[in-house]
């Protein structure tokens, strides 16, 4: 009886330590990637004024990051399925190193720009990494708030929105040459400091097989398409809003960004709030109720109040709704996928995100070069964030919670193949 008193506490002191580790490592570096990810957006004024673009034309180059990052989570989530978060966060960091350097070379032609804008993709593809790394790492009742500290590295928004621009005014290189310096601290800390589950289960099938396991699954396309909704939405304000602030408020490339970081730093404590409530209460109706709230306020924006105090409350009540639907949404998806195949779902529902925020800026750019107002794209935003708010609420909810995962087991992966 004493014995087994005194060697219970010894796993639960040395578990706790390690998941910590891996969660403080995987948030860092989402959120330095991130910042990588989101350079050109909070300079896309500048870059706009300096090669002679045009409304439509500034969007589509803020937007290619945005795209390829998205669509980069596919492979890279069922990559980190087989080599291990160990391998993929440092390797990634460091490989997005190159497209941050080569936007000083870059800067002065819109085609080498839409090059390294391609290439910049690179580092929103962290997130496909991260997330099965604290999924292992952490118990099924307190997977959703980890995942929400997990997702305050989409801050790195916040980070570049604010810090971008002002590090800029001390020399247009500065914040490529400060952010590449980041990341080479990261990728050697990394390298040491993040290390897979021991218990982690190494998929044998191929990357294919894997991808097409995950497609099969209704709920991947479900939760994929909430997630568009939510986390798209982050996206796209984060690398449109500092533009619609300057063309539709007149409001300096630096307010503009301090502003767009206000936005998104809104979006950041949320995503936990939205994963704590989502361990107490079914995450289906957390989803629903915060894609409600930014329905609602994207329709009070379309009707384009003065930013002080209406605009200003209801795009920050916006940010709450859709930082909350992004920590319940994966919540969600913890529960209902098996451990070895997190990183593949993560993978696709995370493109769909991703993607959703790729649409919104070329919406809004070809709107307000056709109509000069910003309106018609917030009510599309209303009408999206409604019907996933009924969606959530009439469907997701009805989805049972599915604790198979927590032990990786042979027969749960078998399952849901």
């Amino acid at each position: 009886m004493e014995t087994a008193v005194k060697q219970s506490p010894a796993p639960v002191a040395k578990q706790p330590a390690a998941a910590y580790r891996n969660l403080a490592m995987a948030t860092i570096g989402f959120g330095l990637t991130f910042w990588a990810w989101n350079l050109i957006s909070p300079l896309s004024g500048a870059f706009k004024e300096r090669l002679g673009l045009s409304s439509f034309e500034q969007s589509v180059l803020v937007a290619v990051p945005v795209l390829v990052g998205s669509l980069g989570r596919i492979p890279a989530g069922a990559l980190t399925d087989k080599y291990g978060a160990r391998l993929m966060f440092p390797l990634v960091s460091a490989l997005t190193i190159i497209p941050v350097l080569l936007l000083i070379p870059a800067k002065d032609s819109y085609g080498a720009m839409l090059a390294v804008g391609f290439l910049l993709g690179l580092g929103g593809t962290t997130f496909a990494i991260g997330i099965p790394l604290v999924n292992s790492w952490f118990p099924p009742a307190r997977r959703g708030a980890a995942l929400g500290v997990f997702g305050m590295g989409m801050g790195g928004v916040a980070l570049s929105g604010y810090f971008t621009p002002r590090i800029a005014e001390h020399g247009d290189n500065l914040p490529f040459l400060v952010v590449a310096g980041a990341l080479v601290v990261y990728a050697a800390l990394a390298a040491v400091l993040v290390s897979d589950h021991p218990d982690r289960k190494m998929p044998t099938d191929s990357l294919a097989h894997r991808l097409g396991e995950a497609g099969r699954l209704r709920v991947t396309w479900e939760l994929s398409a909430l997630y568009a909704i939510g986390f798209g939405g982050i996206v796209a304000f984060g690398v449109y809003l500092p533009t619609y602030l300057k063309t539709w408020y007149d409001l300096s490339p630096t307010d503009a960004g301090t502003k767009a970081a206000g936005f998104a730093l809104v979006t950041v404590i949320f995503r936990p709030i939205g994963g704590w409530l989502s361990d107490r209460i079914h995450p289906a109706l957390v989803t629903s109720a915060a894609l409600g709230l930014a329905a609602l306020m994207a329709v009070v924006q379309a009707f384009d109040p003065k930013l002080a105090p209406g605009g200003t409350i209801a795009l920050l009540c916006m940010a709450a709704g859709l930082g909350t639907s992004s920590g319940s949404i994966f919540a969600l998806v913890s529960q209902v996928t098996p451990q070895p195949k997190v990183g593949s779902v993560t993978g696709i529902v995370g493109a769909m995100g991703g993607l959703g925020g790729f649409v919104p800026p070329l919406v809004m750019g070809a709107i307000y070069s056709a109509k000069g107002s910003y309106s018609i794209g917030f009510m599309l935003l209303s009408d999206l964030a409604l019907a996933g708010c009924v969606y959530a609420y009439g469907r997701m909810r009805n989805v049972k919670r599915d604790e198979r995962p927590s032990g990786g087991s042979g027969p749960a992966r078998s399952g849901t193949g």
